[in-house]
C-alpha cells in the first residue's frame, strides 16, 4: 500500500486509524483482514528506527518497488489462470479437484508434476518419484526401520504435497482419511515433518489410485466405443 510508504507514515497515526485503513484496504484488494497482524505492524513502526530518510527520493524508490512486485502478482495470476485452463483439459482433473487440498493452484501444479500415472507400475513408484520413500538400510544384521525420505524425486512435488497436507490438516475434517492418520501420528507425539510427510504420501498413495482408476476407465469405455 503506497500511502504507507515509510516507517513514519504508520507510526504517526493512531492504531485505530491504521487499522481503519487497513480493514478499507483488505476490503479493495479482496484481502481477508487480520487485526493481530495489522496491530503487530503498528507495534513494530513505533518500535523501530528508519533506516530511509523520509523524502521524495526515498518515496519513489518505494513507489518501484511497489509497482514492480505488483506486476510480478498480476503475471503470476494471469500464470496461474492459464494452469488451472490447461489442466481442466485433462481427463483426470475432475476427480483431482474433488481431493480435499487440491485447489486451483495445488490443483494443477500436482497433475502437472505427476503427469499421466500410468506410467508408474504402483503406488510405490510414484511415492519414490516424490522423493517421499524411505530407503531401506541395513548393514550385517541391523535393519533401520526408522529412516529419513529419500528426497530423490521432484523437489517440486513434495513442495506441492506438503501445501496440500497442510491444508487438509487446517480443514481438521474428520472424514478425511488423510487428516485421520496425520492427526494420529501428532496423538502419538509424532514431530511436525513426520507426520506431515506420512500425510503427504497417503495423500499420493489415493491420488495414484484414484486417478489411476478413472483413467482405465476410461480406456475402457473408449475401446468398448471402438
Amino acid at each position: 500500500m503506497k500511502r504507507f510508504w515509510h516507517r513514519d507514515c504508520v507510526a504517526g497515526i493512531s492504531l485505530a486509524a491504521f487499522l481503519d485503513a487497513y480493514r478499507k484496504w483488505c476490503a479493495k484488494s479482496g484481502y481477508r483482514v487480520s487485526q493481530s497482524d495489522a496491530e503487530k505492524l503498528h507495534t513494530a513502526a513505533r518500535n523501530t528506527v528508519a533506516t530511509f530518510p523520509k523524502n521524495d527520493s526515498t518515496k519513489l524508490l518505494i513507489a518501484q518497488a511497489v509497482d514492480s512486485l505488483n506486476a510480478v502478482y498480476d503475471a503470476l495470476y494471469i500464470l496461474r489462470g492459464e494452469m488451472l485452463r490447461l489442466a481442466s483439459l485433462l481427463p483426470e482433473f475432475d476427480i483431482v479437484m474433488a481431493m480435499q487440498g487440491a485447489g486451483e493452484v495445488t490443483g494443477p501444479q500436482l497433475m502437472a508434476e505427476i503427469g499421466d500415472v500410468r506410467r508408474f507400475t504402483h503406488k510405490g513408484a510414484l511415492v519414490a518419484f516424490a522423493g517421499m520413500d524411505a530407503p531401506p538400510f541395513q548393514s550385517g544384521t541391523f535393519d533401520s526401520k526408522s529412516r529419513r525420505i529419500s528426497k530423490r524425486g521432484s523437489p517440486n512435488l513434495r513442495k506441492t504435497l506438503f501445501m496440500v497436507a497442510s491444508t487438509i490438516l487446517q480443514h481438521s475434517d474428520p472424514a478425511n482419511p488423510i487428516f485421520q492418520f496425520m492427526d494420529k501420528k501428532r496423538a502419538e507425539g509424532k514431530h511436525f515433518y513426520v507426520y506431515m510427510v506420512a500425510g503427504a504420501a497417503k495423500f499420493l498413495r489415493i491420488y495414484y489410485a484414484r486417478v489411476k482408476a478413472h483413467l482405465l476407465a476410461l480406456d475402457a469405455e473408449a475401446s468398448t466405443a471402438a
